[in-house]
């Protein structure tokens, strides 16, 4: 059952306990402001359709602590915990009143509040978040760049000479603004994942469940052989070796291969005489992990190749697939790929995916929604190299929009230099959207995705950009106010020392 809640919570309701008020120039008071709650909970309250059961944590509770803690970098228990202690915090989460004496929720709730906030929904808020900074503006400023209207007008336009109608004046723009693209990879908390590393992983846990399916009363002589000290004996030997040659990998490979194909025998087995050990859920997921992960290295293995389709690199987390990236650093990172737009500084996920794609083909995706978005198209797309193709190339043309780089063909001539002065400032201007990706990956949880599941870590990153674009409307609320003050300064330093003084 869900209860949605009645209004918006104004900072003039919060009871304390003790003498005083909240601050209203508090971050997280000005952060409350920025979020369309009310919007969010109609949507929210449609994944509750029976009015009976358990009475659901509000949407504020779940995404409010969800942004805390990714704003902050705290666990799911320390947020709980903060939330208990600071008053602000339960005012961002739609308290009505500080209370200390237990627990909002509780921290195992964390989970649920991921699974529930899934990616559609956090792209939708995310949406809603970004879309303020066209909309109310451009209404406010057209409200005031409007002149009053004369009572006697009909409402038509004036009429030129010759009969035509003269609507150069209230012709909209058909483009405006600069559209950024790119895409990154979101790296998930996994260890970098080798074939002999996979396979002596995947023998280990098919030892356990060869332990956990026999016992004494199945009417067999002895329990089955695993040759766990030999075979770890094996993977000790290559593992601790500094740089081993590639023909002693292969041969290690290939032994922990015949390890984990008796082991895969001996369970199945094991699974076919009565009363055999129960597994739990997660030993039985792993074991479907592992019958594909064997399939795969076999086919690798007797091929002698080093790449296959939907290639697991992970027991655990066997969603997440190697995206090659080209980077120094890394050349193949291992998570979640995100195509993303940027505009004035806000970012839009186009599209978040755990299989490597090509994030060309989302470009006409990304000027569509620009154009639902603002009502037009864009002037320019600053996109990199991958994005200029012929299709994309056509797309712009088709619609008037210039796409950053340098035109196919030879130069116009006299036009070379200004070409070159353009493709410049086009690069230093996407270096935004650059800088994002740093600042998510370094300053917040984008760099190392902690969530395990699949659907939680979706809405882990989702999370990400939330943050960073809640973060850069604020510093946008409070750019006028630092204009103002650095204006008022320069106009006192100006004046005369004794005015000053």
């Amino acid at each position: 059952m869900y209860r949605q809640p009645s209004g918006q919570l104004k900072i003039e309701d919060f009871v304390l306990p003790f003498e005083g008020k909240l601050n209203s120039e508090n971050r997280w008071v000005k952060l409350s402001k920025l979020i369309p709650w009310e919007e969010i909970e109609k949507n929210y309250a449609q994944l509750f359709p029976s009015n009976t059961g358990t009475e659901a944590k509000s949407l504020r509770i779940a995404l409010g602590a969800l942004i805390i803690k990714e704003k902050c970098g705290y666990s799911d228990r320390e947020t709980v915990e903060q939330i208990k202690e600071n008053p602000y915090l339960q005012y961002f989460i739609g308290f009505d009143r500080y209370q200390d004496d237990k627990d909002p929720f509780d921290p195992s709730l964390m989970v649920h509040f991921r699974k529930r906030l899934d990616k559609d929904t956090m792209m939708a808020i995310n949406e809603m978040i970004c879309q303020y900074e066209k909309h109310p503006v451009q209404a406010v400023e057209e409200g005031k760049n409007k002149e009053p209207k004369d009572p006697q007008d009909p409402g038509e336009p004036p009429v030129s000479g010759g009969g035509q109608e003269d609507r150069s004046k209230t012709t909209e723009p058909t483009h405006k603004g600069k559209l950024l693209l790119d895409a990154t990879c979101a790296p998930a908390d996994v260890r970098y994942p080798t074939d002999l590393s996979l396979l002596n992983e995947a023998r280990e846990k098919t030892e356990a469940i060869i332990d956990a399916l026999y016992h004494g009363n199945l009417g067999l002589k002895k329990k089955p052989r695993t040759y766990r000290k030999k075979a770890r004996k094996h993977y000790l030997t290559i593992a601790k070796q500094r740089k081993p040659q590639t023909k002693a990998i292969r041969k290690a490979i290939g032994k922990q291969l015949g390890y984990v194909g008796r082991n895969l025998k001996t369970i199945d087995y094991l699974l076919s005489l009565e009363g055999h050990g129960r597994l739990n859920r997660r030993q039985s997921q792993h074991l479907e992990t592992i019958r594909t992960l064997y399939q795969q290295q076999r086919t690798m293995y007797t091929l002698k190749i080093h790449q296959i389709d939907d290639r697991i690199v992970s027991i655990s987390q066997p969603h997440i697939r190697p995206i090659v990236r080209g980077k120094a650093k890394a050349s193949t990172e291992f998570g979640a790929k995100v195509a993303i737009s940027m505009v004035d500084g806000y970012m839009v996920v186009d599209e978040l995916s755990w299989d490597p794609f090509n994030e060309s083909v989302n470009f006409q995706q990304a000027v569509e929604g620009y154009k639902k978005r603002f009502g037009y198209y864009p002037e320019a797309v600053l996109a990199d190299q991958i994005y200029r193709n012929r299709d994309n190339r056509a797309y712009c043309k088709k619609h008037g929009i210039r796409l950053s780089g340098p035109a196919l063909g030879r130069p116009k001539a006299g036009e070379a230099k200004r070409a070159e002065r353009l493709e410049i400032q086009d690069m230093s201007e996407r270096n935004a959207v650059e800088g994002g990706f740093g600042v998510g990956k370094r300053r917040y949880g984008l760099g190392r995705i902690m969530a395990r599941l699949k659907e939680t870590a979706e809405s882990v990153i989702m999370l990400q950009f939330i943050v960073m674009n809640l973060e850069h409307r604020l510093r946008v609320l409070f750019y006028p106010f630092y204009i103002f003050v650095l204006r008022r300064l320069q106009g006192l330093l100006k004046q005369p020392i004794s005015v000053l003084s």
